[in-house]
Parts: structure tokens; sequence; C-alpha cells
């Protein structure tokens, strides 16, 4: 499945890289749920492609995938975040320097486990100037929001069973309070956990919400990085 090796604090991060027909254009990282890097990721990945934008998901499970809920939590909370960390600082570097990219800075967009570590990006590495959060979860603590230098847009279900609206509303204050920066969360009425994932292996797949999030998710990454 992954398709490039990139620079990752001293060492190489395994990855998958989606490019415009165009050759050029804006960059975001997509950062996997806690399934892995596996088909709904790269199908991310190809659709950026398709507006215009290089996109890179790195593999931060290696390789290992899983549709079993049990072992995706399992992998969840056995993920390094010191490699996380440097996977993610590498593949905005690694964006960046693309040839044909173009733009004020990176983008990042996660989901679920992704949705968190999208927020987390957007800490380490000042190339990133607009981070995307669906159904932001996050296991292994938080890192300090102060350090976000963009814009964050986020998106929840009202009927989230692991992230309740109040939760996702008093995490938009918290940010937008310790960074400073805009901060917009969006609510999709009746939409649960996974409304994006069209392969509803949750059975949460919700497709007017998630085409509406995609469309609000492309403007916002076009308008912040332009």
């Amino acid at each position: 499945m992954p398709d490039v090796e990139f620079q990752a604090n001293g060492g190489t991060a395994p990855g998958y890289l989606a490019a415009p027909d165009s050759g050029s254009g804006p960059g975001t990282i997509v950062l996997q749920e806690w399934w892995g890097l596996e088909d709904h990721i790269t199908d991310i990945c190809d659709r950026f492609a398709a507006e215009g934008f290089f996109a890179l998901a790195p593999d931060l499970f290696r390789g290992e995938t899983t549709d079993q809920p049990d072992e995706a939590e399992q992998k969840m909370m056995a993920m390094s975040m010191d490699q996380a960390e440097a996977d993610m600082r590498g593949a905005v570097d690694f964006l960046a320097a693309q040839d044909g990219y173009e733009g004020e800075g990176v983008g990042s967009v996660g989901f679920c486990l992704g949705g968190g570590l999208s927020v987390w990006a957007a800490t380490l590495n000042p190339k990133v100037r607009a981070a995307v959060s669906f159904y932001y979860v996050m296991p292994h603590g938080k890192p300090d929001f102060s350090e976000i230098g963009g814009p964050v847009q986020g998106h929840f279900g009202t009927a989230d069973d692991f992230v309740p609206v109040d939760d996702a509303k008093a995490l938009e204050t918290e940010i937008a309070e310790a960074s400073g920066q805009p901060v917009e969360f969006h609510f999709y009425e009746g939409a649960g956990h996974a409304f994006f994932n069209d392969t509803d292996r949750l059975g949460t797949y919700d497709a007017e919400a998630a085409q509406q999030a995609w469309s609000r998710t492309v403007s916002f990454l076009r308008s912040n990085l332009g």
C-alpha cells in the first residue's frame, strides 16, 4: 500500500502520496483512523489530488491494518507518539519540498484518531497553516494548543457515541483560547461517529453530511493555503 518513503527524524517513514494531474498545487497530510492506512484513507488522498492537492498519508502503523474494533483500539493505544510526531513532521516537510508544491503552508486533515493527530500536527511543524479534524479522538494526551499557527476546522455528528457534542464544543473553546486562532466546528444533525467513512464499517455513514463536510474542508484548505 505505501508507495513513498520520506525522511522522519533521521530515519525514513512510509506513506501514500497522491499528486494532482496538473503537477502543481497546495499540499495536505491525511491522517488515518484507528484501522490503519487502508483503502478509505488512500481514497481520500486520491480525492484531494482530484481537487488539485498533493496529499500524503503517513503509514503510522507501518503496514498493519485491521477491520476489528478491538484490534484497532489496541493498535491505537500501542502507537508511539514519538514516532507519530516524527512521521507527521517529516510528512509535512516532504510535501513542502515536492516539485510543483504551491502555497503559503501545508494542511492537515484527519479522522477519529487522525482527527486528534491533525490538530497535534499543527503544533509540531510551523509549516502547518490549516488543520481539519473529523470527530477528534486523542487517547495519548494532548499537545500544546498554543503552538497552533493557523485556523482549525472541525466536523462532528450530534449523535456521535464517542465524542459528545458538549465535549466537542469545550474542545473548540479550548483550542481557540489557547491558540488565538480562528476555530470553526461544524455539527451535523443526527450524524454518528465516522459519518464520513463510506465503507460504513460502523454503520454510521451519512452521505449528505459527508458531502457537506468535504465541501467545507476543501474550501477551507484552499482559502487558507493559497
